[in-house]
């Protein structure tokens, strides 16, 4: 948003410079090129500060490049210097529209068409394209003021491009009606690069790419500089999948419109390419040209979280400042999206505040269904951070949904060590209690006590579950073996059964030789640990020596493997001196 002293200097006509024709100037800004349409409106208005269409226009410029507060201030500056213009009214009532204010929005509207009497339809476009454009969309309205304007001028290209705009906005599904009128478009101006883009446009939604492609580059064949074309291209690489492409296609954009808020577009363009880093510079490269747009504190933010802070040890403390700069800047009464609860959450809990950071990421969960699991996943691993395995859980079992497949390795791996530890901290719980109940030489057991023993050896199966899972979405993985193995030597201690013994030889098969000594190596030596530990239970002494000799070999210092091979003899008492 513009400083209003910096509109009061326009508004006096303070700027000077080569003045323009009216269309020329709508030209550039249908051509995206915002800063320099608005050069040319200030000079124009030094020559005609009472035309009410320069106003509007102006307004327009600012509107379309998301300035909607400057906007609303020429459209009113107009409607005072040229009462009777009605188009400074459409503008004031697609303010009102965009604000969610209906009602007023259409007071506006029945002035501008009062004072229009049939004679503008462009009063009528506008107006329609006003319902077109704003959250507050009502198709039905712009269909029937298109029309009526089609009948006004049944020749003017604009008109047939509004009303597929509206088929298209009334039925999106269908997409017959609009290529009809946006091909009669073309027709009545061959050379109309709004109406071949809307249907490449149409046919890019058709996920008909190489035809939208077609479209986008017959329009740059008539205007190679209508920036859209460029930015069109761009997106659709985006959604292609081909980032470099969209990259190289937003570039020539700013070639031809090299403007803030063209670069601000950029930003936006990188950070959806995921290229996170230039995200943020081109941020802070707008931040040092004083450049105010109340969504890139928002894309900040996201592209901060998404940076990570092992280029910038700051990242995350600047990702949440921007995000708070947004939500002040935005307010109590702005449409916040799920995005912005999620990463809100994220950065307060990669601050440090993890408590505030589940709390914005639980309002991401509530506002998009379609993001709980991610959502879910993100307090998880928070909560695994914290040791808090519990709560770790509780999420991880939200984002199951009583399914395995809506779970990835990384749940499968954190669920397992989850109830694995959780296990083990109520085992814990149950021992230091019955220690305590021996030393007063009371029974050390009782139906609270074997109630919490069951639940640790319940949360051992379900590690056991969740490793086994792990393992199946990755077999070559020895983690998940070895967790396994761990999981079943608390379930049978003793070795009762070979599952235990079944998982550590799976880890030995798993992994090469020439990684034993390398990542694996403490699954090998834990493995072989257990391997001897069995094997002495079998009283199989010679396979016992076999694997504590493997053991030893490994990790020359292992202490069971010491302990194994070379017992400590038992000293002989020492005899009490003779009495003399």
């Amino acid at each position: 948003m513009k400083k209003l002293a910096y509109i009061a200097a326009v508004i006096l006509f303070s700027a000077t410079g080569k003045g323009q024709n009216l269309q020329d100037i709508i030209t550039k800004t249908d051509n995206e090129n915002f800063e320099s349409a608005a050069a040319d409106f200030r000079a124009l208005l030094v020559k005609e500060p009472s035309k009410g269409d320069n106003y509007f226009y102006y307004g327009e410029n600012f509107y379309k490049s998301g300035d909607i507060d400057s906007a609303n201030i020429f459209y009113a500056k107009g409607a005072e210097l040229n009462a009777t213009n009605p188009l400074n009214y459409v503008g004031l009532g697609k303010v009102l529209l965009s604000n969610g204010k209906v009602d007023e929005a259409k007071t506006q509207f029945f002035k501008a068409v009062t004072l229009a009497a049939n004679k503008s339809p462009e009063t009528l476009r506008k107006i329609a394209e006003a319902w077109l454009v704003t959250d507050n969309k009502n198709a039905d309205e712009a269909l029937l003021l298109t029309n009526t304007a089609i009948k006004m001028e049944p020749k003017n290209p604009t008109n047939y491009i509004l009303l597929g705009d509206a088929q298209l906005e009334k039925n999106p599904t269908d997409g017959s009606g609009p290529v009809k009128s946006y091909q009669m478009a073309t027709t009545l101006n061959q050379k109309s690069t709004k109406g071949i883009l809307r249907e490449g446009k149409l046919y890019q939604r058709g996920r008909n790419y190489q035809l939208a492609l077609d479209y986008y580059k017959r329009a740059m064949g008539i205007d190679p500089n209508y920036a859209p074309a460029y930015r069109e291209i761009a997106e659709l690489y985006s959604l292609a999948g081909q980032p470099a492409k969209s990259i190289e296609n937003w570039k020539k954009y700013l070639e031809i419109n090299n403007s803030d808020f063209a670069r601000y577009r950029f930003m936006s363009a990188l950070y959806s390419n995921k290229q996170f880093t230039d995200a943020v510079a081109e941020y802070e490269s707008l931040k040092k040209s004083k450049f105010d747009n109340i969504y890139l504190e928002r894309l900040a933010g996201y592209s901060y979280s998404e940076m990570g802070d092992k280029t910038d040890k700051e990242a995350y403390k600047k990702g949440l400042e921007a995000m708070n700069m947004f939500f002040t800047t935005a307010g109590p009464h702005f449409k916040y999206i799920a995005n912005d609860y999620k990463y809100f959450g994220l950065l307060l809990a990669r601050s440090g505040k993890d408590s505030l950071g589940i709390i914005q990421l639980e309002k991401a969960a509530a506002k998009d269904t379609t993001l709980r699991g991610e959502i879910y996943g993100n307090i998880a691993s928070l909560a695994m951070k914290n040791k808090k395995y519990d709560q770790a859980i509780i999420y991880l079992e939200k984002k199951k949904n009583g399914e395995y497949k809506n779970l990835n390795v990384a749940d499968c791996f954190d669920l397992g060590k989850a109830y694995y530890f959780s296990g083990t901290s109520k085992q814990k719980e149950v021992n230091e209690a019955r220690d305590v109940l021996a030393k007063k030489k009371k029974p050390i057991d009782n139906p609270e006590l074997s109630a919490k023993e069951q639940s640790a050896i319940t949360n051992y199966r379900k590690a056991d579950t969740a490793f086994k899972k792990l393992s199946e979405l990755n077999p070559n993985w020895p983690w998940g073996y070895t967790w396994r193995g761990r999981a079943n030597a608390l379930l049978d201690p003793k070795g009762f059964s070979d599952s235990t013994k079944t998982y550590y030889e799976k880890v030995i098969a798993v992994v090469k030789p020439e990684e034993r000594t390398g990542t694996y190596k403490p699954n090998i030596v834990e493995a072989y640990e257990y391997l001897g530990y069995y094997y002495v239970t079998k009283k199989d002494e010679v396979k016992a020596k076999e694997y504590w000799l493997l053991v030893k070999e490994m990790d020359p210092a292992n202490e069971k493997a010491n302990n194994y091979l070379n017992p400590k003899k038992p000293q002989a008492p020492v005899k009490a001196a003779p009495k003399k």
